[in-house]
């Protein structure tokens, strides 16, 4: 049973002692989930172009979309969402549960009267989840198997002691989403007016940075969680037909 003291917030999210491994930690989401986690532990270390078909005509949209992506597009975009994915899992997959194995038993008071586990944490996206295509019909393929890949690995890895899940955020501010980012501070800015001119995002706004870096501590933390793909995305699925 947790003391009282134990479910403080700076127990309950403590991540001090962690190992973590961000890729694509540079700019955008990743880096801000790195900030998160070396802001916490002591140990921290793009979609084709977009076009959105408007021809009813069959034969129209078909010729529109094949000018809009070609196969060796997708195979490009497939394999930097899915792909390096899996494979990156499958490199660290030892290590994840050596970290396992190492801190059962551990006596750290930071970590409470819980066991640590290894944690892999696969940035999706909302369009992973959803039934629009945006005008990039590989990009939100990829983002689909991507969800369904960490879903995948979170049963498979289950018996070597690691859980897998996946964040799936909406708009926030990176290079992907912006087009550019700050050369010093390798941040980006997405104002209000662009998200509101979509008209389907209820937050109207982007995501910042504290919102995904709290999304990031949970799943890295709370080890009672396991396969599931959490959207943060300001109600836009609410809005646009997925899941």
């Amino acid at each position: 049973m947790a003391s009282t003291h134990q479910l403080k917030v700076q127990e309950l999210f403590s991540v001090k002692g962690y190992v973590c491994v961000v890729t694509g930690g540079g700019t955008g989401i990743g880096l801000m989930a790195t900030q998160a986690l070396a802001a916490n532990v002591t140990n921290a270390g793009i979609p084709g172009t977009k076009a959105l078909p408007e021809s009813s005509s069959a034969q129209e949209l078909s010729s529109e979309l094949w000018q809009a992506e070609d196969p060796s597009a997708w195979s490009t975009v497939f394999n930097t969402n899915v792909t390096s994915v899996y494979f990156s899992v499958l490199a660290f997959l030892p290590l994840l549960q050596a970290s396992f194995s190492k801190n059962q038993g551990d006596e750290n008071p930071a970590h409470g009267h819980l066991p640590r586990s290894a944690s892999v944490i696969v940035i999706s996206s909302m369009s992973g989840l959803m039934r629009n295509a945006q005008g990039h019909f590989s990009y939100n393929a990829a983002k689909g198997a991507t969800v369904h890949l960490s879903k995948l690995m979170s049963a498979e890895f289950e018996r070597c002691d690691v859980r897998v899940n996946s964040i799936a955020p909406g708009y926030f501010p990176s290079e992907l989403t912006t087009g550019e980012s700050d050369d010093r501070t390798q941040k980006s800015e997405l104002g209000d007016d662009k998200i509101q001119a979509k008209g389907y995002v209820p937050a109207g706004r982007a995501g910042n940075d504290e919102e995904m870096a709290q999304a990031v501590l949970f799943l890295a933390k709370c080890h009672y969680v396991n396969g599931e793909v959490i959207a943060v995305d300001g109600g836009v699925l609410n809005q646009v037909a997925g899941r």
